[in-house]
């Protein structure tokens, strides 16, 4: 039994990696500041989202908007005007 649950953790780490995430600030072109984290792929840019991904969204997690906090947005590339990432 012991032996099948560290078959099954292993898996898990080598089928999907952990996930990392990013903070950024968003200026949106309506003149909002969005403030949250994106996902990216390990050893991914914050740019890549941008100029390799073929979708029109982003999504922010954690989110904070005037309106309230903590809210998952999926905003539209095309009315992005600035992304500025966190230092780590």
């Amino acid at each position: 039994m012991e032996e099948r649950k560290q078959e099954m953790q292993e898996k898990k780490h080598t089928s999907h990696p952990e996930p990392v995430y990013k903070k950024i600030t968003i200026k949106t072109t309506a003149g909002a500041t969005i403030q949250g984290k994106v996902n990216l792929i390990p050893k991914e840019r914050v740019s890549d989202l941008f100029t390799k991904s073929k979708s029109s969204f982003i999504v922010v997690v954690d989110a904070f908007l005037r309106e309230g906090q903590g809210k998952i947005l999926i905003v539209n590339k095309e009315h992005i005007v600035w992304v500025e990432p966190e230092e780590d």
